[in-house]
C-alpha cells in the first residue's frame, strides 16, 4: 500500500499548519467507494523515555471482521508534539506500517479525529488524503467543539458541532457506556462513517479494528521496554562481576 501523494515531514510547526490549510481543501466529504471488502485499524505507542514509537495495522474483513493480516513499524519519533498537529508527528511511521500490508484496505479507521479539529484537518483526514482512501477518525475523547448527550441505547447519537458546522457524531455504542466520537476523514459521509464503525462494533466499546491496533502496539511497545531493562540489568550484573 503505497501513498499517491508525497508529505514533506521535516518541515516547522508553522509550515505543517500551512500544509494543512493545502491539504484540507483535498477531502472529499461525501461516499466516494465501491464496496468495503476490507477495513484496516491504525495505532500507534511510544516510549517517553526513548521516543521510540510503534505503530500497528490490522487488516480484517469486511463485515464479518475476521483478521486477515497485521504489521508494524518501528521508529524514533522525529516532530515535535504541538497540539493540533498530531499527524506530523505519528504519520510517517504509520505510512511505514502502512507500507508493508500485503493486503489493500478499502477504508481506513484511525484511532484518532478527522473533521474534528483545529482546523478541520485531523489525522484521519491527512491519511485518508495520502493514501486517498476512505477513512474515518474513531476517538475516545473530544478534541473541539460541543455536543448533548447522545440517548443511552446502543446506536444512539448526538451532533458534534464547531464553530456552526457538525464536524462529527458522539456514538453510544453500548447500553449506557460512554460515547465515541466519530469523525469524518476523506471520501466517505458522516451517516455511512456512523454505520461503517457500527458494524465493526464485537460487543466493546471500541470498534474492534482500533482497538486491537491499540493492543497490537502496546504490546510491541512492552516488549521493547521489557529488553531495554533486561539490558540493563544484564550490564549491571557484568559490571558488578568485574568488581
Amino acid at each position: 500500500m503505497t501513498p499517491v501523494l508525497r508529505n514533506r515531514w521535516k518541515i516547522t510547526p508553522r509550515e505543517a499548519i500551512q500544509l494543512q490549510g493545502r491539504l484540507r481543501e483535498r477531502v472529499v466529504l461525501e461516499d466516494s467507494f465501491k464496496q468495503i471488502r476490507y477495513v484496516a485499524g491504525a495505532d500507534i505507542a511510544f516510549d517517553p523515555a526513548t521516543e521510540e514509537a510503534f505503530a500497528g495495522v490490522i487488516v480484517y474483513r469486511f463485515p464479518s471482521l475476521e483478521e486477515v493480516e497485521r504489521r508494524m513499524a518501528r521508529r524514533r519519533l522525529q516532530f515535535p508534539y504541538v497540539p493540533g498537529l498530531l499527524s506530523f508527528r505519528e504519520i510517517p511511521i504509520l505510512m511505514a506500517a502502512f507500507g508493508r500490508l500485503k493486503t489493500e484496505p478499502d477504508l481506513l479507521l484511525i484511532d484518532g479525529h478527522g473533521r474534528a479539529h483545529p482546523r478541520l484537518f485531523g489525522i484521519a483526514c491527512h491519511v485518508g488524503v495520502l493514501f486517498d482512501k476512505p477513512s474515518i477518525g474513531c476517538a475516545k475523547s473530544r478534541l473541539v467543539g460541543e455536543a448533548g448527550e447522545p440517548g443511552l441505547k446502543s446506536g444512539s447519537t448526538a451532533p458534534l458541532d464547531y464553530h456552526g458546522e457538525t464536524v462529527g457524531t458522539l456514538l453510544r455504542t453500548r447500553d449506557n457506556t460512554r460515547p465515541i466520537f466519530v469523525t469524518q476523514g476523506h471520501r466517505i459521509s458522516l451517516a455511512t462513517a456512523v454505520k461503517v464503525v457500527m458494524k465493526c462494533i464485537d460487543g466493546y466499546r471500541i470498534p474492534r479494528p482500533t482497538r486491537e491496533a491499540d493492543h497490537y502496539v502496546r504490546e510491541l511497545r512492552q516488549g521493547y521496554q521489557q529488553k531495554l531493562q533486561e539490558a540493563w540489568q544484564g550490564r549491571g550484573h557484568r559490571r558488578g562481576r568485574r568488581i
